[in-house]
């Protein structure tokens, strides 16, 4: 409301269709039912598509639209992308997923109905909450707990630690790299990409801190988001450390819809490979996250096909006797790999992501001997 006040009622929107939507989904039966929750999802993503998505789309259209010689119909619209309505979408659309499973009741209460959806601690950058997790947590009573307020400080101030000490420090070297990567080389790409890999942890894991510690004061307990994702020996163990309420957000209502693993292999495999597609475009509408989603899809795919081989490769080299060597390798290659997808999830275009690319394996130079101006340039554009 700080920036257009009247983007409340998308809020106020989605509030109203939800909780009445849960209501009828309870109360009714049959295709009804099905009816009353596709009525509830429709006008969720409708919300998303139209403030996050629709520029994007109208956009692309408009390229294959002058492909063919013809001119788009289609006004672009200018409008701001309202804060936070990933998360409070998604966030609602598990409420009336629960309530049709039978693993919620419907809430009656609209204050507290609508104080699930805008809680404030996580409303703009989650964590993604589920309503058996937190619609109980409302009418229960806290008294004040010295001990519990004390944690919640900490966490809040470890965040606010990881934020603005650690994360906002870095973007700095990282924004000057990368929005003008034409004048830097592979070595001080390397250097900002590693440093953004970091960046988008402080950044994402210290809101996460700060939301679960406002809530812990007020006696409120939100689920773990990051759980040390850089210690993973593996791409699948990656996304169960990082931004857990999201990935088991679309494992729990995206995957399983698609039949899971519990289909062909062939479909198995594109199962996960279209989860990690919708994930990158839920992060932004640009093509860059969504080659970046579909980088980690084809991570985790090929890693399945490929284990029996990586399994008996390494007992050839005898790797897997010495555990500790082992697991420092695994730790360091998942690292690399996910660094490596950061690229598309940072840089401005598709061409600014593949030109980084192409300057880190075909343009190295030590930055301490013979090409420092390249160093001294990022730094000194601070």
């Amino acid at each position: 409301m700080a920036f257009v006040p009247i983007y409340i009622f998308i809020l106020g929107f989605t509030i109203l269709v939800d909780y009445f939507a849960g209501i009828y989904i309870e109360n009714t039966g049959g295709k009804r039912r099905k009816m009353f929750l596709i009525f509830s999802l429709v006008a969720n993503i409708g919300v998303l598509a139209i403030f996050k998505y629709y520029n994007f789309l109208n956009q692309n259209f408009s390229y294959l639209m002058h492909g063919f010689g013809l001119t788009n119909p289609f006004p672009f619209l200018s409008i701001l992308l309202p804060i936070g309505l990933s998360f409070h979408t998604f966030q609602a659309m598990s409420y009336t997923i629960e309530v049709y499973r039978g693993n919620q009741p419907a809430e009656r209460h609209f204050g507290i109905y609508s104080l699930y959806v805008m809680f404030y601690p996580q409303l703009v950058a989650g964590p993604i909450e589920r309503p058996q997790n937190l619609i109980h947590q409302f009418r229960e009573r806290y008294d004040f707990d010295y001990q519990t307020v004390v944690q919640g400080l900490k966490l809040m101030l470890w965040g606010f630690f990881m934020k603005i000490v650690i994360a906002d420090r870095l973007a700095i070297y990282v924004n000057a790299v990368y929005n003008n990567p034409e004048h830097h080389n592979g070595t001080t790409l390397i250097l900002a990409t590693i440093l953004f890999a970091i960046q988008i942890y402080c950044d994402f894991a210290g809101y996460s801190s700060i939301a679960i510690g406002v809530a812990k004061i007020m006696g409120f307990k939100l689920m773990t988001n990051f759980n040390r994702p850089y210690l993973s020996r593996n791409i699948s163990e990656f996304w169960k450390r990082w931004h857990i309420s999201l990935s088991t957000w679309f494992k729990d209502y995206f995957y399983i819809s698609l039949g899971g693993n519990r289909v062909r292999v062939p479909r198995w495999y594109l199962n996960l490979f279209l989860v990690f597609l919708v994930s990158g475009l839920w992060h932004g509408a640009n093509w860059t996250f969504i080659i970046w989603g579909a980088l980690n899809g084809f991570y985790l795919v090929f890693a399945i096909i490929t284990k029996d081989i990586r399994f008996k490769f390494n007992q050839i080299i005898g790797l897997n006797k010495f555990p500790k060597i082992y697991n420092f390798v695994q730790i360091l290659l998942t690292f690399l790999l996910s660094s490596f997808a950061w690229i598309f999830f940072r840089a401005n275009t598709v061409g600014d992501a593949f030109h980084i690319v192409s300057q880190i394996f075909t343009n190295q130079s030590n930055p301490f001997l013979g090409e420092r101006k390249t160093l001294i340039y990022a730094l000194s554009s601070v």
